[in-house]
């Protein structure tokens, strides 16, 4: 749906991935009139391909206790999971130094703490967001299981549990024979896994077309194709926003704007530190014999989601810059990885391969709230690799800062002010 701009917009939402439809449709449900801006297709970037897993068991951050050491010995190995393409990139190196400054036991848990709080809230209001409107998305309250094929690695994630079953988070540890019986997918050979029962998941793409529809079904204006040019401000206060379409205004601005946030950083006044983290994903028709539920095969970290509508390979995280070219390097391994598994590791019919960017902060936490010293403008971003699990509560949230009332979840530890320290 576009139309023109009118007088009673209250908030521009710039975004239409997961996390700009998620805001626009609580504040939407507020009483807000909304207009979002979209400078491509709906729900084109990091949303629509990822493998749709809603999980609280993610709550560690990617910064961990040996993960440098990794990441560095993987800068060799172009088919690693974590991948950092050599290169002189000053804000790159500047993100790492930052990012390895909190690879130690204290930011562990503190992340892991803060992602948990966003993570069990957001499960909560989406089961009950999809309930009350109606949505179809293939949405299951299946659980999801850790599979380990080194029993040495399968210890080393069962000592952590104690620390996430601290913050509400279920899960259970099973061994080799008892998960092959659960799980005929898998091929024998398996040490162990972990499984996180209250772990959800749903079809991205389907999800998003369902948040459209809501949005613009309570009012909400949504244009496409609008790139936003420039700022135009009255003091503090962001005065109109110049697009590619014309000149818009409102009271409130929400940036939504997923790994292409820095961007606007200087136009903002605010430092935004994301790294676009560049993740992959290959769609099949379902094969005969599919896991139960949602798989993360640990040792090569792909991810396998089957839906009655399709199945899926994921993950890895390449931080590669806005290379926009599909690395054939990086897909072939999420088939090799699954094919050490799974009996049947792709469908008959492929049916996508696909890329995007995940807005990836050094903290592994989202930027939510009030930029600093500029009244009106408001960030929704840097959710990295849980932007589908965070929607819900992200988009409660903002509608909860922008109308003044009592938030859902402590907004502190996700205050953009934090880097403006």
């Amino acid at each position: 749906m576009q139309t023109g701009p009118t007088e009673r917009d209250e908030v521009l939402v710039i975004g239409g991935g997961v996390i700009g439809l998620s805001v626009a449709l609580a504040l939407l449900r507020a009483g807000r009139s909304v207009r979002v801006l979209e400078r491509s297709q709906i729900g084109a970037g990091a949303s629509h391909g990822n493998c749709g897993t809603l999980t609280p068991s993610h709550a560690p951050p990617l910064a961990a206790p040996g993960v440098l050491s990794k990441g560095l010995r993987w800068m060799l190995k172009p088919d690693a999971p974590l991948y950092i393409r050599p290169r002189l990139d000053p804000a790159l190196w500047g993100w790492l130094l930052h990012f390895a400054a909190r690879c130690n036991s204290r930011d562990w848990h503190a992340s892991t703490r803060h992602r948990a709080s966003l993570l069990n809230a957001s499960q909560s209001l989406l089961r009950e967001l999809i309930a009350r409107e109606g949505m179809q998305c293939d949405y299951a309250q299946s659980g999801l299981t850790y599979v380990f094929r080194d029993a040495e690695l399968l210890q080393d994630y069962v000592a952590e549990l104690p620390a996430l079953q601290a913050l509400g988070i279920a899960a259970e540890a099973i061994d080799g024979s008892r998960l092959e019986s659960q799980e005929p997918a898998l091929k024998s050979g398996v040490a162990g896994g972990i499984v996180f029962p209250d772990d959800c998941h749903l079809r991205p793409d389907r999800y998003l077309a369902e948040l459209q529809r809501c949005v613009e079904a309570a009012g909400g204006v949504i244009e496409t194709a609008v790139e936003v040019r420039s700022l135009s401000s009255e003091g503090s206060r962001i005065h109109a926003l110049q697009t590619s379409q014309g000149s818009r205004e409102a009271r409130d601005v929400v940036f939504a704007t997923g790994a292409w946030s820095p961007m606007f950083a200087r136009a903002l006044g605010v430092r935004l530190p994301i790294q676009p983290g560049k993740g992959y994903s290959i769609t099949w028709s379902r094969p005969a014999l599919v896991p139960s539920r949602p798989l993360v095969l640990k040792e090569r970290s792909v991810c396998v989601t089957a839906w009655e509508s399709g199945f899926r390979l994921g993950s890895t995280m390449e931080f590669s810059g806005y290379d926009d070219t599909l690395n054939r390097t990086r897909l072939d391994a999420l088939v090799r990885g699954a094919a050490e598994y799974l009996h049947v590791p792709v469908g008959e019919e492929k049916r996508e391969e696909w890329f995007g960017w995940r807005p990836m902060t050094w903290d592994d936490l989202p930027l939510l709230g009030a930029v600093p010293g500029r009244r009106g403008l408001w960030l929704a971003c840097g959710h990295g690799m849980m932007g589908v699990s965070m929607s819900a509560v992200t988009g409660h949230l903002l509608a909860d800062l922008i109308c003044d009332r009592v938030p859902v979840v402590d907004p502190a530890p996700y205050n953009p002010a934090r880097f403006a320290r």
